[in-house]
């Protein structure tokens, strides 16, 4: 038995995957892994996830340039849940969020609605070409 094999995958082979910035503990993103994703973080040190929407491995920063290297893997008490511990790096450091933001969680619940909380750090359409 490997350590991948302690994980509780998901009846799709998946495990939820939190990026969390080391030092100052924002949680970046949420993502899904599967087991070659999982393997290729702890081989690499660059975090790799699947993509449920594309159906294929997406390696953080492959287009966007906004990596993020992994200083360590936590899996929680369940075994159901992975923690990442990163530092996100690229052309523009700190943008974690496909939308230009530090962290995909920018929207907060003010008065019945949600409300973006956080600035754009660059605008996507100037990140993804």
């Amino acid at each position: 038995m490997t350590w991948l094999d302690e994980v509780k995958w998901d009846r799709d082979g998946l495990v939820p995957a939190i990026a969390q910035e080391r030092g100052t503990g924002d949680v970046l993103m949420f993502a899904w892994m599967n087991r070659e994703a999982l393997a290729r973080t702890a081989e690499t040190g660059r975090a790799v996830y699947w993509s449920r929407s594309r159906q294929k491995l997406w390696a953080k920063g492959e287009e966007s340039g906004h990596v993020q290297q992994v200083h360590q893997l936590r899996l929680d008490c369940d075994n159901d849940v992975v923690l990442l511990e990163v530092t996100q790096l690229g052309h523009e450091p700190g943008i974690a969020c496909h939308t230009g933001r530090h962290s995909c969680f920018f929207q907060k619940l003010v008065d019945g609605q949600w409300t973006p909380v956080e600035p754009v750090l660059k605008d996507p359409e100037s990140i993804y070409k």
